[in-house]
């Protein structure tokens, strides 16, 4: 197995930070797309139930869409180094 430093030796540094902005951004769309087929799917089932909360629904699927903005944030400043 090759330590930390090789790894960083061999790719560089301008390999590290696309690296780390690939993964802002790839690992933010994962939690999002986790939350929000749980949060869509009980939200399905709460209108079906109760329509007069479908605004509270929305609401509650459009929040986990905040992680996918900081992470192409994040990335889009890494991306300002290389």
């Amino acid at each position: 197995m090759a330590d930390a430093a090789a790894i960083a030796t061999t790719v560089g540094d301008t390999g590290m930070i696309a690296l780390g902005a690939g993964l802002a951004i790839g690992l933010g769309a994962l939690g999002t797309a986790w939350a929000q087929s749980a949060i869509g799917s009980s939200g399905m089932g709460l209108i079906a139930e109760k329509p007069e909360e479908f605004t509270k629904v929305l609401i509650c699927l459009a929040l986990p869409e905040t992680l996918v903005i900081l992470g192409f944030v994040i990335a889009f400043f890494l991306q300002g180094k290389v």
